[in-house]
């Protein structure tokens, strides 16, 4: 709220070639309770002292030798970029007063000079400007918000869902029941486990725990990001991703055996950086899934259906240091992959399944 003190604070600049005038404008406001008051007579000052002190309201006479009122409102208008001219014009000419209006202008005083009239209007125009400053403050504050919400949005959701979610009220009340779901037929899944990693962390200190998560979900964040994968969540020290969702792509097997095997690189890498032996089993699947958001508030972008399933069996049934892949996303690789028949293992809730591990690469660097 804007109180009387704020308007008697505000900043006000008297503009006027007469000194007499000037004076007698200084003595009213300020025997008024104005406390910062500036003049000049100079009307090729006005830009320049504005742009420097940001008036909160400049009184300024029109008529004036070299450069008139009009010529410096046209050049304050090249300061006040959002359209709102902080001036309130002087003139003896009745004519001006319309002519000042449609230039820009909020009000005018009327010479000779009317102690009431010149003290009203200055009030006014003042605690229109302060509450005019304070509303574009807010709408500022509000539209910073807005863009974390947008970037925390994004961090927790597919760009595209995301949109979609956008522009909704409802979807931050409670009775928010709007499902996003949608089927995708042709998809790879992937999950990644570091093996003993609860016996890893008996040894270490909390902080020191997320540190080294964070260091490797963010080199895998990366590599996502790069091979064009979506992060779908983390549970603990397990991370899933899947290649297709939620924008179908002819190339998602490929896509997922490269970050798996970006990953294996990673985390190599960083044992070698920090002295540890940490090692990891990752599981690949394709196939169909639902993918949508569940949630009011804490929304959360997953996915259902037998292949994720059956990917999470992969990484849980697999290998220390290895990458375990279906049937269905070996027949869907083809080179420059390598890959080596695993056999026939009996996977819980699936029964007997023949797989394949992802060795690497043939004749090709990673990117």
């Amino acid at each position: 709220m804007i109180s009387s003190s704020d308007i008697l604070h505000g900043k006000i600049l008297i503009v006027d070639d007469q000194e007499a005038n000037v004076i007698l404008l200084e003595r009213m406001l300020r025997g008024a309770g104005y406390d910062s008051i500036e003049s000049t007579m100079d009307p090729f000052e006005v830009c320049a002292l504005h742009l420097k002190n940001q008036y909160d309201l400049i009184l300024l006479d029109l008529q004036m030798p070299g450069m008139d009122g009009f010529q410096v409102m046209d050049g304050l208008k090249k300061i006040e970029t959002g359209g709102y001219l902080p001036v309130l014009v002087i003139t003896a000419q009745p004519g001006h007063k319309l002519r000042a209006l449609k230039s820009g202008a909020k009000d005018f005083i009327s010479k000779p000079f009317d102690l009431s009239e010149v003290l009203i209007r200055v009030y006014n125009m003042l605690e229109v400007r302060l509450l005019h400053l304070e509303t574009k403050a807010l709408y500022d504050q509000v539209v910073a918000e807005q863009k974390v919400s947008e970037r925390l949005l994004l961090n927790v959701l597919p760009y595209s869902i995301a949109e979609r979610l956008k522009g909704r009220p409802e979807v931050i009340a409670d009775s928010f029941t709007d499902v996003i779901a949608d089927s995708f037929m042709e998809v790879t899944v992937l999950f990644a486990d570091i093996v003993d990693f609860t016996r890893f962390s008996e040894g270490v200190s909390a902080e020191k725990l997320v540190t080294v998560l964070n260091e490797i979900f963010s080199e895998f964040d990366n590599i996502a990001d790069h091979r064009g994968l979506e992060k779908i969540k983390t549970i603990g020290d397990a991370y899933m991703a899947v290649a297709g969702v939620p924008v179908p792509v002819a190339d998602h097997v490929a896509r997922a055996a490269h970050m798996a095997l970006d990953m294996m690189e990673a985390l190599d890498a960083f044992n070698k950086r920090n002295g540890f032996k940490l090692q990891m089993r990752i599981g690949i699947n394709s196939g169909s899934v639902v993918a949508g958001v569940i949630g009011k508030r804490k929304f959360l972008y997953d996915l259902w259906g037998d292949t994720v399933n059956t990917a999470s069996r992969m990484e849980s049934h697999g290998v220390s240091g290895r990458i375990q892949v279906t049937d269905a996303t070996q027949q869907r690789l083809s080179e420059p992959f390598e890959l080596e028949k695993r056999g026939t293992i009996d996977v819980k809730g699936k029964g007997e399944m023949h797989t394949w591990f992802l060795n690497g690469r043939i004749g090709l660097k990673p990117e």
